[in-house]
């Protein structure tokens, strides 16, 4: 998958599959998460944030999307 960079402390990069709805997530420490059955306008929204890293917590990890540790 396909992932741009970002500007934020926690992540480097973010990539989205909306044919599969799944969020790729590089966070600053290399290490890679793919989030399944993520919702389109949940990545615009994540893209469009003020901060990457408060929105990604508090909107996708608190929310319990099922995760892959990718490497």
């Amino acid at each position: 998958m396909e992932r741009v960079p970002v500007e934020s402390q926690a992540l480097s990069s973010v990539g989205y599959d909306p044919a599969q709805r799944v969020l790729e997530v590089e966070f600053s420490s290399g290490e890679v998460y793919r989030y399944f059955n993520v919702p389109e306008n949940e990545y615009v929204a994540l893209m469009e944030a003020d901060s990457f890293g408060l929105y990604f917590i508090e909107n996708v990890r608190k929310r319990g999307y099922r995760f892959h540790h990718v490497g």
